[in-house]
C-alpha cells in the first residue's frame, strides 16, 4: 500500500510514505485509531478552499488549515508546529504553508506588537483581514477572538477627512485569569 492514501470515516487522511511509515494529517493518534480534532472542516471543503485560492492541495496545507479550524484562538507558528510535528511536518514546512495560505487570502496574520505573528483561518467572504476584534492580555500574553462583539467608532469629522480605513481592532487589558 505504499504511496496510497485512504480516508476512514472516523479518521484523518493517512498517507504512507516511501518508507512505509504513516503520515497522519490533522488527526491525533489514539493507538491504532486516528481521530480528527473537533471542530474541523470536511476534507473535501478544505481541499476545495486551497484549490480555489490558486494553490495545490498538499498534505501540509490541508493539515495547517484543519489545525487552525480546530482551535478557537489565533495560533503562533510555534503553536501550529507543536500540534503537527507528531505527524511528520517540520517547522520550515509549516512556516511556508502559513505564509502561502496567508498570501492566498485563506489565513489572517495578526501582528499584535509582541513580536509573535499569529494566524487564524478567515471565514469565507472576508477580504484578507480579520473581521472581528481581538483581546490581548498584557500580563500573560494570551489572545482571544471577540467574535460576538462589535464596536462602533464615532468620528468627530466626516468620512472625507478620515485618515484611512480601520482594518483591525485590538483591545489590550487583563484577562480573567490575571485580574
Amino acid at each position: 500500500m505504499e504511496g496510497n492514501w485512504r480516508e476512514r470515516s472516523c479518521s484523518a487522511i493517512i498517507f504512507r510514505n516511501g518508507r512505509g511509515w504513516p503520515n497522519i494529517v490533522a488527526g491525533k493518534n489514539t493507538g491504532n485509531r486516528m481521530e480528527r480534532p473537533e471542530p474541523t472542516l470536511p476534507l473535501a471543503d478544505v481541499k476545495a478552499m486551497i484549490r480555489d485560492a490558486g494553490l495545490r492541495s498538499t498534505t501540509a496545507r490541508v493539515a495547517v488549515i484543519q489545525q487552525l479550524a480546530s482551535v478557537r484562538f489565533p495560533q503562533t507558528h510555534a503553536d501550529v508546529t507543536n500540534a503537527l510535528e507528531a505527524f511528520g511536518f517540520d517547522q520550515s514546512t509549516i512556516y511556508r504553508c502559513l505564509t502561502e495560505l496567508t498570501d492566498a487570502g485563506l489565513l489572517s496574520r495578526l501582528d499584535l506588537g509582541d513580536s509573535l505573528r499569529r494566524f487564524e483561518l478567515l471565514k469565507s467572504g472576508t477580504d484578507g483581514f480579520s473581521q472581528h476584534p481581538h483581546f490581548m492580555c498584557v500580563a500573560c500574553g494570551s489572545v482571544s477572538c471577540m467574535n460576538d462583539h462589535s464596536f462602533r467608532i464615532k468620528a468627530k469629522t466626516s468620512d472625507a477627512t478620515a485618515p484611512g480605513e480601520i482594518l483591525e481592532v485590538l483591545l489590550k487589558g487583563r484577562c480573567g485569569n490575571c485580574q
